[in-house]
């Protein structure tokens, strides 16, 4: 799950329990691409359903005990915002699971990783903030190393893929935007939003296309393992983590989600990556963290990071 967070003002103060925890959320994420890999028959679809399920029972309670307040409230209270922020995550979700079942998943988490430098771009558009002159180079960095990827994926499965994995990082980017937008960070409301959204919008398509709404039950407890530990449990302690973490060095954390993504299905699965990928990833990466570590030497302005 690629989560971009809005820059931090003041800096908060450095706890290394916070860096800890950001990075356990980041290897928890990591494992989306081996659960997916494990699903034996359901489809995009009936995996999201599930883990929709799981991961908005969890995130409910989990607000309630955090803020005492009742989240279906939280959730109305947060107006169109709330609302395009969901769907958002909604659409990203879902393209997310989809690429990782139509291409590599070290390519798939590569692309992933793009979000940020997206959020950049929407956020010129969209809430006319300023975007330094190193993000500018970082996107185009970026985006060279997109083309690498995709270079001998041109067609079939993997190019469907590739697209799903950028409209995926493009979802989790307006989500961004949209937090910023309602000058609201905090996560778990919004992310809980998305989850009943998912709900209802995975189960019509079920019914719609015809698809058993009960799948067997190895891939029924993969999913809701998934919505649990993988997002759910994730988002809960990267957002008690990022509360002592510079935005600039969130990015960077960040980045553990992509690298371990690859490395879990190459251990347990043997998938490995092709020389494409590994090039391309390696230069978007470099552009991400190139642009993180920039805007760490300076003090945070409004813009970007």
């Amino acid at each position: 799950m690629t989560l971009v967070t809005a820059p931090q003002a003041p800096a908060p103060e450095r706890d290394l329990r916070g860096y800890l925890l950001v990075f356990f959320a980041g290897v928890l994420w990591s494992t989306v691409g081996l659960g997916i890999r494990l699903i034996d028959d359901a489809l995009v679809w009936q995996i999201l359903l599930y883990r929709s399920l799981s991961m908005s029972a969890l995130l409910y309670v989990v607000i309630r005990l955090r803020t005492g307040r009742d989240p279906l409230a939280l959730a109305r209270a947060s107006g169109w915002g709330g609302v395009i922020g969901g769907l958002s995550l909604v659409a990203a979700y879902t393209g997310g699971i989809y690429a990782v079942q139509s291409t590599s998943v070290a390519n798939a988490m590569m692309l992933f990783a793009s979000a940020p430098l997206l959020a950049a771009v929407l956020g010129r558009v969209i809430l006319r903030e300023m975007v330094r002159p190193q993000t500018w180079v970082a996107i185009a960095v970026a985006s060279g190393g997109i083309a690498i990827m995709v270079w001998d994926k041109s067609s079939g499965a993997a190019l469907r893929g590739n697209l799903a994995a950028l409209g995926s990082a493009l979802g989790f980017a307006v989500f961004t935007i949209t937090l910023r937008w309602g000058k609201n960070t905090e996560m778990m409301p919004s992310v809980f939003i998305s989850g009943l959204f998912a709900i209802a919008i995975m189960g019509g398509i079920c019914l719609w296309l015809g698809l058993p709404l009960v799948i067997s039950l190895p891939d029924t407890s993969i999913a809701l393992g998934m919505g649990v530990f993988q997002v759910g449990a994730g988002l809960v302690l990267y957002t008690i983590g990022s509360k002592t973490v510079p935005a600039a060095e969130l990015t960077l954390l960040s980045l553990a989600e992509v690298v371990l993504g690859p490395v879990w299905v190459w251990l347990v699965l043997g998938e490995t990556a092709s020389i494409n990928t590994l090039i391309g990833g390696a230069v978007l990466l470099a552009a991400i963290a190139g642009n993180a570590l920039s805007g760490a030497r300076r003090k945070p302005p409004v813009v970007i990071v």
